[in-house]
């Protein structure tokens, strides 16, 4: 008889049996980190989820969710970052960014529901982007909460942190410095704030991210470009020991 059932991403003989201790590890993983490390016999594949404020230099209150940037320092085949942020401290998020622009290892970021300020630059850190069709990723200038000085070197240091984060997204986009800047600064859009929101298929459009898609469509493509990676590797191990 025809099997008629979708084939999985993994097949049951990929999967590998956890061990008591490897289930309670991974549970405790997840409720330090919000992260999960994904193993079969291809690939290991490091899921990071960003949702909420990203805590940095101060530790934000208990009742706001928060994503602690020195839990990200991947050692896995290839890492998927999800983000759902609010954006949060500039330094820290520019710091994961960084971190995530700089690995050698295949990396896919995926925007669900929303990449706000500083998830922008996470967003655009990977070497591909999605975005769901239903999310958005909002663009505005980089603003500051509570007592502020008010002299020349206050708005000198602003328009430096926004030069930070203008320039990195542009050299990992498509987008250009311009543009960017047109969409931060934007007045006519937010009603208390000053920027513009856009819709996946807007954010696609304008260069900002790769491709409209969800989670299958990212997997596949951190999986075949695992699996690129594997064989590059192999290609050059094979030249080396020929000489």
């Amino acid at each position: 008889m025809k099997n008629t059932k979708k084939q999985a991403l993994y097949s049951i003989d990929d999967v590998e049996t956890d061990t008591v201790d490897e289930e309670a590890e991974r549970q405790k993983q997840i409720r330090e980190s919000g992260s999960v490390i994904a193993k079969n016999r291809r690939h290991t594949v490091q899921c990071l989820t960003i949702i909420g404020q990203i805590e940095g230099h101060y530790i934000a209150p208990s009742q706001n969710k928060t994503t602690k940037y020195e839990h990200v320092i991947p050692q896995i085949d290839g890492l998927l970052m999800i983000l759902n942020t609010v954006g949060g401290d500039v330094e820290a998020g520019l710091a994961i960014a960084e971190l995530v622009a700089g690995m050698k290892k295949p990396t896919v970021s995926l925007v669900l529901g929303g990449g706000h300020s500083i998830g922008v630059p996470l967003a655009v850190a990977a070497k591909h982007s999605f975005i769901a069709p239903s999310a958005s990723m909002t663009i505005h200038p980089v603003r500051m909460n509570g007592l502020l000085l008010g002299v020349p070197q206050t708005l000198e240091y602003f328009q430096r942190m926004q030069d930070r984060i203008t320039n990195f997204v542009t050299a990992n986009s498509h987008i250009s410095h311009e543009r960017f800047m047109q969409l931060a600064m934007n007045t006519q859009e937010l009603v208390m704030d000053v920027g513009t929101v856009l819709d996946g298929d807007e954010a696609v459009a304008e260069g900002l991210i790769d491709t409209l898609g969800n989670l299958h469509e990212a997997m596949d493509c951190l999986d075949a470009m695992i699996a690129a990676e594997k064989k590059k590797r192999r290609s050059e191990s094979g030249r080396g020991k020929k000489k």
